[in-house]
């Protein structure tokens, strides 16, 4: 797990290192054992490294095969790479390092671009081919990894990071960056619950690899950019007589496996754990395989207004019955909102949900003891466990019915908070509008289910858990996400997905491996009330966010609506339960915590 950086000439011209430097520099967390640099004629290539397999100088980056003329930086883990070796190996192949880096580079030079649909893993990287100075671009089906791109002005070259303000960095030193923000990334934000999907950011400078792409740029700068990766969301003829039973036990087995793959390292791998159903399990299945005294961390927060900040009589108990070496770090808001800034300013963009500095503030605490964390993250997504999916079944309108629980605000009420030179189109819902359109999701809840796994939960939840553990220099696995599990749940009819409020085939499964006081329970989240209901420090805090000189000057927010917003934060809040006072003041702190 790591950062990796780099620019790519066009024009003839020696790519900066400099540049590349200062990429490394600015995500530097995200690697704190090593860091390289190399550059050669139009390319450079930049590498911060956290050291999970091979703990070796052999497998440093940027990895250089003199023999194969590749060169590689890496961020991820190929869960599989000891088979991929193997095969590697019958092949010729021969290897200097043990790690995933270099079957990586060998898998490239075998199969070439295909070689992502033989990987189990998070992923995204770059390489570089000698002979014919075309360089590749990867990123894993999930969207896991991060990778944003930056074109340099006048298509002389691109630049590319694991960290968004890694490239406003690189523009500071060579070339610039736009800042100007996007306008049809700003309706986004706003209204589809801040999920801005790929290749958009809210800067126009930058841009995003969309998952499960493969981007080769030839030295002209001529690209071609394929999707590898694209689950149906269709009932499979190989499936059509499967019992309930049937379902419930490819499910366990899916997951088994996928937990698992996500044991691979060289160092101690830890869990995240809410308490919840899918941390829960996760924890229970490692137990299963026969895991020991394994690491387990929870996090709680202050109560407010009634809302519990916390869910430790859960995790407690499901610690206890597995046995494990149990952290609870409790979080009171002195130590929360100091931390706020460290927050933003390790987002790579700005991210509303309110659990971000509880993760941020959890990894800190966790990285002192482990690298590597199993994470429930993405269930909810994959085996319909959101209060939206049920009524759906029997939705006439999928579009405005989603759009009714999952938007935080209409274009009516966009068009009244921002500054009418960055309003257009209602640009959200014509993108879910498309998106409901395609093919291969047969009724509204598959319609809902794909545009939340392969949109919305790469760029909320799964960038969110990313960027707050990167932060602390640890790596963050999600079983759910593994592939090929999604792939089965996709195929799970929808009515064993939404019985019983949701979730019900995978809470079936799970009667098998964890307490059913656990799976029956009330459905929980990661609370951080303080951020949904300001008050106190934290409303001063917004309002001197939103009310400063900087804030008022940038042509952004209708200051009408944002002193409505302050003057009652308690009446506006979307409907998905978030603040839309703290939607207003995030942005605009992510903007000047980045000096934008």
């Amino acid at each position: 797990m790591c950062g990796i950086s780099g620019e790519v000439r066009f024009d003839g011209q020696r790519a900066s290192v400099a540049a590349v430097t200062a990429m490394n520099e600015a995500q530097a967390s995200r690697g704190p054992d090593g860091e390289g640099v190399m550059g050669h004629g139009s390319v450079a290539f930049g590498h911060r490294r956290l050291k999970i397999i091979d703990l070796t100088e052999r497998a440093a980056q940027p990895m250089v095969d003199s023999d194969l003329g590749l060169t590689l930086v890496f961020n991820g883990i190929i869960y599989n790479y000891k088979d991929l070796r193997r095969q590697l190996q019958e092949k010729g192949y021969r290897f200097f390092s043990g790690g995933d880096t270099e079957v990586v580079v060998k898998a490239f030079h075998a199969w070439g671009p295909d070689c992502v649909k033989k990987f189990h893993g998070m992923f995204a990287f770059a390489i570089w081919e000698r002979e014919t100075g075309r360089v590749t671009l990867a990123r894993d089906r999930l969207g896991i990894k991060p990778l944003y791109l930056a074109p340099l002005p006048g298509n002389k070259g691109l630049r590319f990071a694991s960290f968004m303000p890694a490239l406003m960095a690189a523009g500071r030193v060579a070339d610039g960056f736009d800042s100007a923000i996007d306008p049809v990334a700003l309706h986004h934000y706003m209204s589809f619950h801040a999920v801005v999907p790929a290749p958009l950011t809210l800067l126009k400078g930058a841009r995003k690899l969309p998952p499960a792409t493969v981007l080769v740029i030839d030295p002209d700068g001529r690209r071609s950019e394929q999707c590898y990766w694209r689950p149906s969301f269709s009932r499979h003829p190989d499936y059509a007589n499967l019992s309930e039973e049937d379902w419930k036990e490819l499910v366990l087995s899916a997951l088994t496996k996928a937990v698992e793959r996500r044991l691979v390292a060289d160092v101690d791998v830890g869990v995240l754990l809410s308490g919840g159903l899918d941390s829960s399990l996760v924890v229970g299945l490692l137990h299963s395989l026969g895991q020991k005294g394994l690491k387990t961390f929870s996090i709680g927060f202050e109560t407010v207004k009634g809302e519990k900040g916390d869910e430790f009589q859960y995790s407690d108990s499901v610690a206890k019955r597995f046995g494990t070496d149990h952290h609870k770090i409790f979080i009171d808001s002195q130590r929360a909102l100091p931390a706020l800034q460290d927050c933003v300013l390790a987002m790579a963009e700005p991210m509303v949900s309110h659990d971000a500095i509880g993760f941020f503030l959890l990894s800190q605490e966790v990285s002192k003891h482990v690298k590597v964390v199993q994470s429930g993250q993405g269930a909810d997504e994959i085996f319909a466990g959101y209060h939206w999916y049920p009524p759906m079944m029997d939705s006439q309108d999928a579009l405005g019915d989603y759009a009714k629980v999952f938007f935080d605000r209409d274009h009516k009420d966009y068009q009244s908070a921002i500054h009418p030179d960055l309003v257009s189109e209602d640009f959200s819902r014509a993108f879910v509008a498309a998106h409901f359109a395609e093919e291969g999701a047969e009724t509204a809840v598959d319609k809902a289910l794909r545009i939340d796994s392969t949109i919305m939960l790469v760029d909320d939840p799964v960038k969110r858990v990313d960027t707050m553990t990167m932060a602390w220099g640890l790596e963050a696995r999600v079983p759910f996400l593994d592939h090929e599990l999604v792939e089965l749940a996709a195929h799970v009819p929808p009515e064993l997905k939404v019985r019983d409020d949701g979730k019900w085939v995978l809470k079936e499964a799970a009667r098998r491996v964890i307490p059913e006081n656990v799976i029956d329970r009330p459905k929980g989240y990661f609370p951080v009330p303080a951020l949904k209901y300001l008050q106190g420090d934290y409303l001063d805090f917004v309002r001197d966010i939103v009310t400063s000189d900087c804030a008022r000057q940038r042509p952004l927010f209708q200051a009408a609506y944002v002193d409505q917003l302050l003057a009652a934060p308690e009446d506006h809040i979307t409907p998905l339960r978030g603040s839309k006072l703290w939607q207003v003041a995030l942005l605009e702190y992510w903007l000047q915590s980045h000096k934008i």
